[in-house]
């Protein structure tokens, strides 16, 4: 282990110290500062997912406007401003000149560098493909692997970190090539995937395709969700393993799955004071049989889960079954949460930090915008796509494994991503796949299964949500406008994006969508399928319009494939 180096930079004037390898958004939570920037409205915001979804962490550095802090590198001298809810144009300009566009033609592409892809892309390797493997975040494992910066010079926290590491190795020798800062905001027939690379625009043509996008945190919408400090426990827990910065000394921790008692035992051992962990679900030992078949399918995995709990309790940390946050406010810099429980017991917290995370939403953009054929899952209340044995989808030579294709988990992503891999290779040589032998991710299955059972729970509904709380954080706005929008003869998604503008903003509807679709549908006894959610448009991350206007003459020049 190293020192790590310290570097200096100035926030809205005053001097700063981070640690060389920090994001801007580490740094400054680090220092104590959770708000970046003011919305059109005058409310402050701060980080709240930490992987580039919800566009929120906004700040202004070196004159440049619309930079996201959860992605941008901590350097020495930068001057970061929390933006303006107008930001002023930046002070100069890069260049005159369009940059030069990028081309790629791998036989194999992977989009996503987490479990899945690391795999697709090492096993698509191995069978003698050309891979490239593309991924937007600065360092390769995705949400699950979490890799801590290699500038910080620090050992890897646990085994997690310890097997994604040693993943990225073998991934990365069998010569397969890894992109990061790979921003994706375009895909088309062909396939052609159009993206932009730290400036640079950039423009894939693969022979197959596999796609492995991951998913982002599902939040509860209670009011207050949207106030600095209160963030994803997934965004909290990038802060610590991969910036070695904790998102404050006193937490709340709320929602629904394990993620949540994970990153409270890790934030706990990293001398955070955890003020409780409110879990929806009834407590484990009033669900024995999901439980003894967790025990059956995985005996490592489930006594490791066992063990955090057990850790959790011997360190005094409250744990609230059937428990859920009801709103949260600001009082005197801090924020007071309150926790309804069984019983009618309601408490409140008042602590630095809110995390929530009660569940997972697809990413699976790419995929719609290439035509692939979903499926509404009701139980999940997931769009999941058609695929086969060798998880290809309905489009020929393109393949999607993990959780974008509805949540099961890194072991059953690792699984899908090796058979795919071997299968997208087949694709590019353009002959048929070999049988997959599927034994062990069935397993892993149920395994996940018996995990959902054991922590299901009533999610939040529309008419759950206070008519204060924010529905559409970009658009800012809140349930009663949504409610209004609807009476008045909103009966569909679109019309109601028209009415109020709902959808609108930067991160393009992923959290509201999700809320308002299936109330919609609901309510004119629709069923539910992927026309009911917004329809993905280029581009769906904000780029640069230089590297759209490169994405555009590359489309423009498509050939028919011979």
């Amino acid at each position: 282990m190293t020192v790590p180096k310290r570097i200096e930079f100035t926030f809205d004037g005053a001097s700063l110290t981070a640690l060389d390898g920090q994001s801007v958004a580490a740094a400054l939570a680090a220092a104590g500062i959770r708000e970046f920037r003011r919305t059109a409205e005058g409310s402050p915001r701060g980080m709240f997912c930490g992987m580039g979804v919800c566009q929120d962490c906004l700040v202004e550095i070196d004159g440049e406007p619309n930079v996201l802090a959860c992605a941008a590198k901590a350097r020495p001298g930068i001057k970061v401003r929390a933006q303006t809810a107008v930001p002023t144009p930046a002070v100069a300009v890069r260049s005159a000149e369009m940059p030069r566009l990028e081309s790629e033609r791998p036989d194999v592409l992977v989009i996503g560098a987490g479990p899945g892809g690391l795999a697709a892309a090492e096993a698509a390797a191995q069978c003698g493909a050309d891979v490239l493997l593309l991924d937007e975040r600065r360092t390769a494992g995705g949400q699950f692997y979490k890799q801590t910066d290699p500038a910080l010079g620090q050992p890897a926290l646990d085994r997690q970190q310890r097997d994604g590491a040693k993943m990225i190795a073998e991934t990365s020798l069998t010569g397969a090539k890894m992109i990061a800062n790979a921003a994706i905001w375009g895909a088309f027939e062909g396939p052609l995937l159009c993206a932009e690379v730290e400036g640079v625009p950039l423009e894939v043509r693969p022979k197959a395709l596999v796609v492995a996008t991951g998913a982002y945190e599902r939040p509860l919408m209670v009011p207050g969700w949207d106030l600095p400090g209160v963030m994803t426990t997934g965004a909290a827990q990038t802060l610590w393993r991969c910036y070695r910065a904790v998102p404050g000394r006193r937490i709340a921790i709320a929602g629904n799955g394990p993620l949540n008692f994970q990153v409270a035992l890790e934030l706990s051992r990293a001398d955070c004071d955890i003020a409780v962990v409110a879990e929806a679900a009834p407590p484990p030992h009033s669900r024995p049989a999901a439980a003894a078949r967790m025990l059956e399918s995985d005996p490592k995995l489930t006594w490791e889960g066992m063990k955090t709990v057990v850790a959790l309790s011997a360190r005094g940390i409250p744990i609230r079954y059937r428990a859920s946050l009801e709103d949260i406010r600001s009082v005197d810099g801090a924020l007071a949460a309150t926790v309804a429980g069984s019983a009618d017991r309601t408490e409140r917290f008042e602590v630095d930090t809110v995390c929530m995370n009660y569940g997972f939403h697809p990413q699976n953009e790419i995929l719609r915008l290439l035509g692939v054929r979903f499926e509404f899952d009701s139980a999940r209340q997931q769009l999941v796509p058609s695929r086969n044995e060798h998880f290809e989808t309905s489009v020929r030579s393109i393949f999607a494994v993990g959780d974008c294709c509805g949540t099961m988990g890194a072991p059953a992503s690792v699984e899908e991503g090796r058979i795919a891999g071997a299968a997208a290779a087949a694709r590019a040589d353009r002959r048929d796949p070999e049988r997959s032998d599927e034994g062990r991710l069935a397993r892993i299955r149920r395994f996940q299964n018996a995990l959902w059972t054991l922590f299901a729970a009533r999610g939040q509904e529309f008419a759950d949500i206070d008519d204060a709380a924010m529905v559409c954080r970009c658009e800012e706005i809140r349930k009663g406008r949504v409610t209004g929008a609807i009476a008045d003869g909103g009966c569909e998604i679109g019309s109601v994006k028209r009415a109020v503008r709902l959808g609108m903003g930067r991160c393009q509807g992923r959290y509201c969508v999700h809320a308002v679709a299936p109330h919609l549908a609901g309510e004119h006894g629709v069923r539910m399928d992927e026309f009911a959610f917004f329809a993905p448009r280029p581009p769906v991350k904000p780029v640069s319009m230089s590297a759209i206007a490169s994405g555009r003459m590359a489309a423009g020049s498509m050939e028919p494939e011979l």
